[in-house]
């Protein structure tokens, strides 16, 4: 372990990641799980990326920003999720300061893209449904591509100071982080230096960009409320409503989490229940958002059902195929 000395400090170099620590027996059940909940996560948001691309029905902005959401959320899984597993399995828990501080950057930028993109999806949902007129001319193709690409950057963007006031920082021994990846609040912890104008900032930028996203999609949906309870019929009133519904429901969940760790007046103070919370959002949620949309959504639950009739149908092919080769072969 490399040690820089400033003054009467050890400066650290690198970082060990706590983890799970306190549950050392149970570690490979836990790789075990996690592992599998990855594998599940990855496979469930390529294959609606998939599905988007391939299927013509799905080929509207709604869907091609439901695509982009679940790139970002392979993007913000992999931040974490891997180097988790790997302490897990191999219990090599040290991480050096650029991984730890590139870590720390993308989790909140791509974090801070999502929080975006939903605003977005909101913003699609309320054209869709106040203005259907005036969908095609307010939301074409190419404007929720400008959109999905300015979430990105955007996130990115707001990201970016706080990942460079936390380089500035020197950090002392013990180089212990009470979680299972670079987080603000731990990494805080081993600050040597006065941190009070930096935290400030953040919480500011914290709040402009997780209320700020949140309340244009409370703003978005009360209007969406209002025009769908004014469709004269029970049956246009239930269509509106799914048509949105799975992006409220991800909606609820995300900001139910994030505001919890981000948001509360003493989020830099460590709380217990703050890693079952991690996991929540880290790897829980992930895994639950393309399944919510599958099974909410009647336009993508068709395109999962007519992938998997012809995947069968193309396995019953081959099978019927190989059957016939040795006949082919006896004649």
């Amino acid at each position: 372990m490399q040690k820089l000395h400033n003054g009467n400090h050890s400066i650290v170099s690198s970082f060990i990641i706590v983890g799970f620590e306190t549950l050392r027996e149970m570690e490979l059940l836990l790789f075990s799980l996690f592992s599998g909940m990855y594998v599940l996560t990855i496979g469930a948001h390529l294959t609606v990326i998939m599905l988007v691309a391939v299927d013509h029905r799905l080929h509207k902005p709604m869907y091609f920003l439901l695509a982009s959401f679940s790139l970002l959320e392979v993007l913000y899984t992999t931040v974490t999720v891997p180097k988790m597993l790997d302490a897990l399995l191999t219990r090599h828990k040290e991480i050096s300061y650029p991984s730890c501080l590139t870590q720390f950057y993308l989790l909140f930028g791509f974090g801070a893209s999502e929080n975006c993109l939903l605003a977005v999806m909101a913003y699609d949902r309320y054209v869709a449904i106040c203005r259907p007129l005036h969908y095609a001319t307010l939301m074409p193709s190419k404007t929720s591509i400008h959109l999905a690409v300015g979430a990105l950057v955007g996130g990115l963007l707001a990201a970016f100071p706080p990942a460079v006031w936390i380089s500035t920082l020197n950090f002392c021994f013990p180089n212990l982080i009470d979680h299972f990846f670079c987080d603000y609040a731990p990494l805080l912890k081993l600050c040597c230096d006065d941190t009070s104008a930096g935290e400030f900032a953040f919480i500011v930028m914290s709040w402009s960009v997780i209320l700020g996203c949140f309340v244009l999609i409370m703003v978005s949906y009360s209007l969406i409320i209002l025009a769908v309870l004014r469709i004269p019929s029970s049956d246009g009133q239930k269509r509106a409503f799914s048509t949105c519904g799975s992006h409220l429901a991800v909606v609820s969940i995300f900001y139910g989490t994030v505001i919890f760790m981000y948001i509360r007046p003493t989020s830099h103070i460590r709380f217990p229940m703050d890693k079952v919370i991690s996991i929540f959002y880290c790897v829980v949620t992930p895994l639950m958002n393309p399944i919510i949309y599958c099974l909410r959504n009647q336009e993508v639950k068709g395109a999962v059902n007519k992938a998997w009739h012809l995947i069968m149908h193309n396995k019953h092919d081959i099978m019927e195929g190989k059957r016939k080769m040795p006949e082919r072969r006896k004649k």
